[in-house]
């Protein structure tokens, strides 16, 4: 691990075990997330991107395999590695029923955050994401892009090093997209690193610092969008990822 190391992954595996079978979803899988990057993972569903992230979020216990923060194991002291994480769902979860400050509210209180470090972390986070008209109202009047700015906002409270973004654009307007690909930027230039699982390949392009292909729960590739696009001679990452794939699957029909 260097200096400019978040996490260490080392061999992750996870095993789903059914009343019938045993589903290999991750295949020992080891990589570093650097600091202050953005990191994409792509692959088509089912190749193991979202069971990945929700290890590293803490959601589901690995089968085996360890991830280090500071050579140290998070399992050692979950609970200090989560107050270093923040995780946005795909689908989101915002009690309807409460105003926006005080779903934010709620959630600084979740982090054991001092009361004026959580009026003040509401202040700049309303601000921020243009959620500042909405503050006493409840949340059940937003619309899906403003659902998804206090999505965001919740996530940040407590000032985590780490966001897992879990397909955090899905279903939005372009211009909506767009707001939320330049969160993305701020929150790397503000030192803060990224994990962002999602199916667009211009969005990956457009943020990550690298991306990380899964293909059945193991790892074909790590490197930047504009390495990939040399070393395959191809216009733009989705091009990239059509060409494995279609190499893939002549490899298969060829075994």
């Amino acid at each position: 691990m260097n200096k400019h190391t978040l996490l260490c992954i080392r061999d992750i595996r996870k095993i789903y075990t059914t009343k019938t079978s045993c589903i290999e979803s991750l295949k020992g899988v080891t990589l570093d997330i650097m600091k202050a990057e953005v990191l994409a993972l792509l692959g088509v569903n089912g190749a193991g991107k979202t069971t990945l992230s929700s290890i590293i979020a803490t959601l589901h216990p690995a089968t085996s395999g360890d991830i280090l923060k500071n050579n140290v194991s998070i399992y050692e002291d979950v609970t200090a590695y989560r107050r270093t994480l923040g995780f946005c769902p795909q689908k989101p979860n915002i009690d309807i029923m409460l105003t926006i400050e005080q779903n934010l509210l709620f959630a600084g209180r979740f982090f054991c955050l001092p009361e004026s470090v959580i009026q003040e972390r509401m202040a700049l986070l309303l601000k921020k994401f243009g959620l500042e008209k909405y503050a006493k109202e409840q949340a059940y009047i937003l619309s899906g892009g403003y659902k998804q700015r206090f999505m965001l906002a919740r996530t940040l409270i407590h000032s985590p090093e780490l966001v897992i973004l879990d397909e955090p654009t899905v279903g939005l307007d372009p211009h909506v997209r767009r707001e939320i690909w330049d969160i993305i930027r701020q929150l790397r230039n503000e030192g803060v690193t990224v994990l962002l699982t999602t199916h667009y390949l211009d969005e990956a392009e457009e943020l990550a610092d690298r991306v990380c292909l899964l293909d059945k729960g193991v790892i074909q590739l790590i490197d930047t969008p504009e390495n990939l696009k040399s070393k395959h001679a191809q216009g733009s990452l989705e091009e990239v990822f059509l060409k494995l794939i279609e190499e893939s699957k002549e490899e298969a029909e060829s075994c």
